[in-house]
């Protein structure tokens, strides 16, 4: 008779534990699926917080590193007697003399001893060796703590001018030298109340004073000192803030590039790739990787909105577009191009961009 086989026995664990091979039970609570890979997130103090479980096969599951969890335990395999041995009759008891040895020569019982003490030598052994062969459970390492975000190194910062004064003075300076510029005075203003770098707001109006000076006034030097007041922040994290020093640091490279300051044009854009290399967990720095590289090749250039304002006669509209547009391709030059897009190609577009904003 053929019997259904027998459920699996599974066993406790702890999801920060799991290893490749293990045989977790899914959510469903019917079905098990091998483990292929295992990632670890941390959270922000470097601990263990959530196991990435890569199956077999394809999908996964994302786990909290203290979650219990369900794997199928190690089958072990026990000799049971067999219905022949367990219905066998008895050896009949041999012969014993008048002492109560059984009866051949004392040789006999002697090296029976002995047969008997070497077995039992023999299934210690065997049972050390079952116990060593045994899979240990092995503790996954903690992944290395992220590094704390680091300013710029002293050699790279050796090739920017120093700044004199204080940030609110150089803003008053460019004021100054433009007073004719409405655009310049409405975002100074702002700025000779205090400027915060913590402030998001304050780092996007120094980001636009910037280019307010460059792309419209064509005044390079002011528009450098503007930015080198961003540019020498590192990035702690807010995505948000660090999109004003983007800006920045992308429009100095194309600012250097052209009055030929190479050097310092490379340091920008090394300030500008920091955040890139600043993740150390090697399956989340491949993601960033090929997220980082797609928007690269497939970046927005707003051809749609530009030829909509163009069709529509709002020349306003079209102007915002294509300062937008501006900054997209600035922020492609200052990574060297793309797959799709060589750096002379972007120096073309830039150039026919700064004419139209211009005119």
């Amino acid at each position: 008779m053929t019997h259904p086989p027998a459920a699996p026995n599974y066993i406790e664990q702890q999801a920060g534990y799991l290893q490749s091979g293990d045989h977790l039970l899914l959510p469903d609570g019917n079905r098990s699926a091998e483990i292929q890979r295992i990632d670890v997130e941390t959270d922000d103090f470097g601990t263990p917080a959530m196991v990435l479980a890569t199956l077999t096969g394809g999908g996964g599951l994302r786990i909290a590193a203290s979650s219990t969890v369900l794997i199928v335990a190690a089958t072990a395999t026990t000799e049971e007697p067999t219905v022949e041995d367990a219905g066998s009759p008895l050896p009949p008891e041999p012969a014993r003399d008048a002492s109560g040895v059984p009866a051949g020569d004392a040789s006999e019982a002697k090296g029976g001893a002995r047969g008997q003490d070497r077995t039992r030598h023999d299934r210690t052994r065997q049972d050390e060796g079952a116990e060593a062969a045994a899979p240990a459970v092995v503790v996954p390492p903690l992944p290395p703590v992220p590094p704390a975000a680091s300013g710029p190194s002293e050699e790279d910062l050796a090739l920017i001018p120093a700044l004199e004064g204080t940030p609110e003075s150089v803003v008053q300076a460019v004021a100054e030298a433009h007073p004719n510029s409405t655009g310049v005075l409405l975002l100074s203003e702002r700025l000779a109340k205090g400027i915060n770098t913590k402030s998001g707001s304050c780092l996007k109006d120094l980001s636009d004073l910037a280019q307010e000076l460059f792309i419209i006034l064509k005044d390079a030097e002011s528009a450098l000192a503007v930015a080198d007041l961003l540019n020498v922040l590192p990035f702690d994290g807010n995505r948000g803030r660090w999109a004003s020093v983007e800006a920045s640091l992308a429009l100095s490279s194309y600012i250097c590039r052209q009055l030929g300051q190479e050097e310092r044009a490379a340091v920008y854009e090394k300030f500008l790739r920091a955040p890139d290399a600043m993740e150390t967990d090697p399956f989340k720095a491949r993601i960033n990787t090929k997220v980082r590289q797609r928007s690269l090749n497939e970046p927005n250039l707003y051809d749609k909105e530009i030829f909509r304002s163009m069709d529509n006669s709002n020349p306003d509209a079209e102007r915002e577009w294509r300062l937008l547009r501006l900054e997209a391709l600035l922020f492609l030059r200052a990574h060297g191009g793309s797959e799709t897009i060589g750096a002379p190609e972007l120096d073309r577009r830039i150039g026919n961009e700064l004419e139209s904003v211009r005119s």
